[in-house]
């Protein structure tokens, strides 16, 4: 786990592949090392719904005094909307929710930032405000949605988004 100190990871998956696992047990090594005092975890992700999701609690019951940042609630929209409308209220709940947790870290940096299903905020979030987050950072690693399981966005178009924003973030690491 040493060789991703200093490095941006982005662990991208279709889901059920264990990219929050990692992210968890990359986790532990932290915590075993030391950096605990220099790290924050945003987890965006939304609660297990249908098997998809989960947060990194799910995975480590202990994070020790790393700085813990997690909106009160995240919708899965495209698993909970019904339509088109639904799906997008949902991004845009969600990006409410998390976006002051991004502006918590911009703020007050840590040299570690980890984030848990990063694409979640990326539907309708703001990319510049991201990158300027990780650029903040020594050392960066998140978990993001990709794969073809939750392509059906009910029409609302996030999951083309996704792929795109997704793909603009790859560039940067």
């Amino acid at each position: 786990m040493r060789e991703f100190i200093g490095r941006k990871t982005l662990l991208t998956g279709e889901v059920g592949t264990g990219k929050t696992k990692f992210l968890a047990r990359f986790i532990e090594y932290l915590l075993e090392s030391g950096y605990e005092k220099e790290v924050t975890l945003i987890d965006m992700a939304p609660n297990r719904f249908q098997g998809v999701g989960g947060s990194v609690k799910e995975y480590l019951k202990d994070l020790g005094g790393i700085r813990y940042l997690r909106p009160p609630i995240v919708y899965a929209p495209r698993l909970m909307g019904r339509d088109a409308l639904e799906v997008s209220r949902y991004c845009e709940e969600n990006r409410k929710n998390i976006e002051p947790l991004l502006d918590t870290y911009i703020l007050n940096p840590t040299n570690i930032l980890l984030i848990n299903d990063l694409t979640i905020y990326l539907h309708t979030g703001d990319l510049e405000k991201m990158l300027k987050a990780i650029e903040l950072s020594k050392t960066f690693m998140a978990t993001a949605y990709s794969g073809v399981k939750l392509r059906d966005d009910k029409g609302s178009g996030i999951s083309e988004r996704e792929k795109t924003v997704t793909d603009k973030l790859k560039e940067k690491m």
